[in-house]
């Protein structure tokens, strides 16, 4: 499955709105309005609810985490193999809230594009994006993390880190896409991601909180749509 950019990226995170049975409400939620915008999305569910929400729609489903490793004796390990059994067509590496080292960053991605899967690191400043971008992921989303769930967006409050990152990542890699994340809620802090030179947004709880998750996910979908 081919992702089209811009693209908002729903990361469901484990919350209980988000897990199980909600899990697949949500993604379904989440197709209806892609189909009906024309608006390119992706969900990203708890591991648990990967097969149940890849097997029951027709939008991109990542993974929120992977470990490098290959088959085998590695119990309690998520690889990759597994997660593309499972239906998803690629992974989120590194988010603030599962860090993890550069050189197991790299190994996820090189494991990645051996499979045909799709890579998506989470940055938190543009210095961390560059050294990313040479990795070569795929799309990469800087999120700085004292910012994430507090509906303070990025790209209002921190515009420079942005614009910084952009700057950075292309000087090494202008294939990698660019998001945005942390503290995305409202269709204008989606138009400042893109004006910003970003190629949509990683969004969770502005989402998964939401009291009506198709009006949320209708408000930060439309300015996707050219």
């Amino acid at each position: 499955m081919k992702l089209e950019f811009p693209i908002l990226v729903i990361n469901f995170k484990a919350y209980p709105q988000s897990s199980g049975k909600n899990a697949l409400r949500l993604a379904k939620v989440a197709e209806k309005v892609s189909k009906e915008l024309g608006a390119s999305i992706a969900v990203a569910p708890q591991i648990t609810d990967l097969y149940l929400v890849a097997s029951s729609v027709e939008i991109p489903v990542f993974s929120q985490h992977c470990d490098p490793y290959p088959p085998g004796a590695y119990t309690g390990w998520i690889t990759l193999e597994a997660i593309k059994d499972a239906g998803a067509i690629g992974t989120i590496i590194n988010h603030s809230e599962h860090r993890l080292r550069l050189d197991v960053i790299d190994e996820i991605i090189k494991r990645a594009k051996d499979l045909n899967m799709i890579t998506l690191v989470c940055t938190n400043t543009p210095e961390v994006s560059a050294a990313a971008a040479a990795m070569n992921p795929d799309i990469i989303a800087i999120e700085p993390p004292e910012l994430i769930g507090t509906g303070i967006p990025v790209s209002k409050a921190k515009p420079e880190i942005v614009t910084s990152t952009v700057d950075l990542v292309r000087r090494i890699n202008r294939e990698v896409k660019i998001l945005t994340g942390a503290g995305i809620t409202s269709g204008e802090d989606v138009e400042a991601a893109l004006k910003l030179g970003t190629e949509g947004v990683l969004v969770a709880s502005g989402i998964v909180k939401a009291k009506d998750w198709e009006k949320a996910i209708i408000e930060l979908a439309k300015p996707l749509v050219r």
